[in-house]
């Protein structure tokens, strides 16, 4: 049974920082790419960041130089940092793991708010 389990998510300031984590279980996670992504009611859900099994990373325009998208293969977890949070990016992010099946973890808030 495949699990990605999300945490980090909660409550920051605008311009503060959080750590998002990503603890996969049920797959061979040094064959996966995996990313997160973040979704707003009735927007789609976008890619914020990706990581391949080698650690080639990409990131969405609008998060470059301030998130940073890591992988730890001894600990099957896949981290999101992120810096200089705007509320704008207030959303539910979702892991998700990609190679021979596509899973997801359930989310977890972020909410970037004074």
């Amino acid at each position: 049974q495949v699990q990605l389990v999300e945490s980090g998510g909660g409550l920051v300031q605008p311009g503060g920082s959080l750590t998002l984590s990503c603890a996969a279980s049920g797959i061979t996670f040094r064959f996966y790419t995996m990313a997160w992504y973040r979704q707003t009611p009735g927007i789609q859900r976008e890619l914020v960041a990706s990581i391949t099994p080698t650690s080639t990373t990409n990131y969405a325009d609008s998060v470059k130089g301030r998130f940073t998208i890591s992988r730890d293969g001894a600990k099957n977890t896949v981290y999101l940092q992120m810096n200089s949070l705007k509320p704008e990016e207030t959303a539910v992010y979702y892991c998700n793991a990609k190679w021979s099946g596509n899973y997801w973890g359930q989310g977890t808030q972020v909410t970037v708010s004074s």
